[in-house]
């Protein structure tokens, strides 16, 4: 399945819940050097994702991938599973 992902984000997190019906929410952690106190910081992003198939679980690790928006809060969509909770 070729897409176009020319100018959209791809994000890889880890799956933190799966109870609404074909959404997850997926929490991303970017480490990044403080300016001042050249220090990293941990800073954790949380996304809803579209899951359409209901595949993912709870502990995945995941790749998301920028949409159109599908509801008020949800623009991501699920890309690939790349590992599964053990």
């Amino acid at each position: 399945m070729e897409e176009k992902t020319i100018g959209k984000k791809i994000y890889t997190g880890l799956v933190v819940s799966d109870k609404m019906e074909k959404t997850i929410v997926v929490s991303i952690v970017n480490k990044t050097l403080h300016r001042l106190y050249k220090k990293y910081v941990i800073r954790t992003k949380k996304v809803k994702a579209h899951d359409e198939n209901n595949e993912a679980h709870i502990g995945d690790t995941v790749r998301v991938i920028q949409s159109r928006p599908i509801s008020k809060e949800k623009c991501w969509r699920l890309l690939e599973i790349v590992e599964r909770a053990k």
